[in-house]
């Protein structure tokens, strides 16, 4: 495990440290930046001030090959702008996933290629125990949410995380096939007395013991509430087929509420009117994903690997990573990479 800390940030230090009592990992494991402290970096500053420390870090410190978890924290940058390209061939990502591929390109000639996005190896290998060099890559999460409090919440909550309760599979009746297919093959997947598996236009609002949740957020056109009104249980994981869902976590108003109007000014939030990513850390779910620009749907987690997963004792870092097709692109995992709530029965 290695920590990222940025020491331009004073919430970055403080997560970093606590994360590292709780878990009881050693202070030669976490590495201290000193990059800028707001969510959006530019490419050759990632390079100088998060990249390459982190990498120098790691050969000094001998950790190259036994680091297999990255965690980041609020207050590293989270996002790297596009300067070039279109649609899948932006050079634009999340911080955390240009991370991922940091193990690789520290074994390589060169940097990975940009634009677009690049294969994620461990990507559907459900039998295959996650470990280097066979997987040349580190899996990243990120400790976020609205405050200081919220990440704490999140922490504590991964400590107590217990195999019980259900999973929400929630389809959009009319959407996309392919993303209502792999929410079919999710629920089927998993043990039926442990599934609510609805199929109709109604969005499903204010379930009890949820511990899973697959849907289209507020791609959903009848979605209409900012939050679900869930009780999450400790390790509730979640994912959504949403573009902007990780643009940031910065607080909105109270008045604001998500919807599709993106011609308003008034609705929309960060750019965006989408649901977010931080809303359901707020709610209580343990684990979530995200992505800070249009990922396209085929990027997405995929619900149908992710979710078996998790329920089957994989901890949360490998269960995103098992789901997500590639890398160096818009997604983000967020919450304790060591998170899990144990094989079934257990």
């Amino acid at each position: 495990m290695l920590i990222v800390v940025n020491d331009n940030s004073p919430l970055s230090r403080d997560i970093g440290e606590y994360y590292a009592r709780k878990r009881a990992i050693p202070m030669r494991n976490i590495c201290r930046l000193h990059a800028v402290a707001s969510e959006t970096i530019a490419r050759k500053d990632y390079d100088r001030d998060v990249a390459g420390p982190i990498a120098a870090f790691l050969r000094k410190e001998q950790l190259t090959e036994t680091i297999l978890y990255i965690v980041t924290t609020a207050g590293v940058p989270l996002r790297i702008p596009g300067t070039t390209g279109s649609g899948m061939g932006v050079d634009s990502a999340s911080v955390d996933s240009e991370l991922t591929l940091l193990y690789s390109d520290m074994h390589g000639t060169k940097p990975h290629a940009l634009p677009g996005s690049i294969a994620n190896p461990f990507f559907g290998k459900t039998a295959a125990a996650f470990a280097h060099p066979q997987f040349p890559m580190y899996l990243v999460t990120r400790l976020a949410a609205y405050d200081f409090e919220g990440v704490k919440r999140l922490i504590d909550r991964s400590l107590i995380a217990a195999n019980r309760g259900k999973f929400v599979i929630d389809l959009r009746s009319s959407g996309d096939e392919t993303g209502d297919n792999w929410l079919r093959d999710a629920a089927i997947h998993l043990p039926k007395d442990r599934v609510v598996f609805d199929q109709s236009p109604t969005v499903v609002y204010d379930q009890t013991d949820v511990i899973g949740y697959a849907s289209w957020g507020s791609n959903d056109k009848n979605r209409h509430r900012r939050f679900l009104g869930f009780h999450w249980l400790p390790g509730a994981i979640m994912t959504e087929f949403v573009s902007t869902n990780g643009r940031t976590f910065a607080r909105p108003p109270e008045s604001w509420t998500i919807g599709n109007d993106w011609k308003t000014p008034q609705a929309l939030f960060a750019d965006s009117p989408q649901s977010m990513t931080a809303d359901y850390i707020l709610e209580g779910v343990t684990g979530a994903s995200g992505h800070v620009d249009e990922p396209f749907l085929i990027m997405n987690p995929r619900p149908d690997i992710l979710l078996p997963a998790y329920y089957a004792g994989r901890n949360l870092a490998e269960s995103y990573y098992l789901s997500i097709p590639r890398l160096s692109w818009q997604n983000i995992v967020v919450g304790d990479p060591l998170c899990a709530i144990g094989k079934p029965g257990k």
